[in-house]
């Protein structure tokens, strides 16, 4: 029971510590934070400098189709000469093009090449844009799809929510392991058996995460071994790098992993709507965070062919890297900073 004598000031001091209030506040700004990114970063998607290519039977009838879609208001879109068909549906499957406008020298409807496998709301943008500027010129596009969505799959973003999956896996494992053991290791042998579990714990989340949304719910295509691999380095990466700023931040470590791979991480990431859809901070970020790159190495294996997998691969792999460097020298700035690991040899 309290003492009335205390007073209430007195009570509220000892019930809420100094440390337990500027939490709070974390907490708060935190929250505000998630609510200023998932609301800045997908309220409003408008297009930037889309790629689309133009294919055309003459260089004239080229540059008239470019010349037309450059003109499109606030840059929505980026307009580049295609050899042919062939080429474009190629530069569409490597990711380098979102689109491709096949102009018919012989008639007054052109083919709008896209890809729902890339982003469907990047597909539905390019369409809306290509089908207005054809309308203004007196001319209608019919819509092919090269790289259509699995029936499992409908709007695209089961690749996404797989990568959220072993992002909250990965960061919520290495919390665990920090709260029940302590935030940073005790010495090198505890921080390496930390590794080793988060290692172990990444190989079986991602081959999880993999047989659920592909054999068991068939919602997304690919190579097994593939997205498996990818979701082992997604949930390593984020669980080291959290074990690191656990070592650094204690407690406050977990606050700033919430802030790296949920509010930033998530809505940049290039699932909901892909990068040229997203504001500028948004689409700068998503490509150097372990969620946009986990995401657009899953959508490239499930169905682009494994085409540009080198960047998010060596993203992923660079914040393994950090995460582990980092808690390792934790460890060793702690164990000289007086803690000693051995006992020191006794004189004669």
């Amino acid at each position: 029971m309290s003492d009335p004598g205390r007073g209430f000031v007195n009570e509220v001091k000892d019930a809420v510590t100094g440390r337990a209030a500027l939490l709070v506040i974390g907490v708060l700004l935190l929250q505000l934070g998630f609510i200023t990114s998932y609301i800045g970063a997908l309220h409003q998607p408008e297009p930037h400098r889309l790629s689309i290519g133009v294919v055309a039977p003459t260089a004239a009838a080229q540059q008239q189709a470019i010349g037309a879609l450059d003109q499109v208001p606030n840059e929505a879109v980026h307009a580049t000469p295609v050899s042919d068909q062939q080429s474009a549906v190629h530069q569409i499957k490597d990711q380098q093009l979102y689109a491709a406008l096949l102009v018919n020298p012989d008639g007054t409807q052109d083919t709008l090449l896209i890809a729902s496998a890339r982003g469907k709301s990047a597909a539905t943008a390019a369409q809306s844009i290509v089908t207005a500027v054809e309308q203004h010129q007196g001319r209608t596009v019919q819509v092919q799809d090269v790289a259509p969505l699995a029936g499992g799959d409908a709007n695209g973003l089961s690749s996404f929510y797989l990568v959220v999956g072993w992002c909250v896996g990965g960061y919520l494992v290495a919390s665990i392991l920090g709260i029940s053991a302590g935030a940073r290791p005790a010495n090198h042998a505890r921080a390496l058996i930390r590794i080793a579990v988060l290692a172990l714990y990444s190989i079986v989340a991602g081959l999880g995460g993999v047989l659920i949304a592909g054999p068991i719910l068939n919602a997304l295509p690919g190579s097994i071994l593939g997205l498996w691999g990818v979701g082992t380095l997604v949930v390593f990466s984020v669980g080291t790098f959290t074990m690191a700023l656990e070592c650094l931040f204690d407690v406050v470590g977990i606050g700033v992993a919430v802030l790296i791979f949920v509010v930033l991480g998530n809505p940049s990431a290039g699932g909901v709507f892909p990068p040229p859809l997203l504001p500028p901070f948004w689409r700068a970020i998503g490509p150097w965070l372990p969620n946009g790159a986990g995401t657009s190495a899953t959508r490239s294996i499930a169905y682009l062919g494994g085409t540009r997998l080198t960047m998010p691969l060596l993203v992923l792999v660079a914040w393994a890297v950090v995460g582990v460097a980092v808690s390792l020298l934790a460890v060793h700035s702690r164990s000289r900073g007086g803690r000693m690991t051995v006992a020191p040899p006794e004189r004669d």
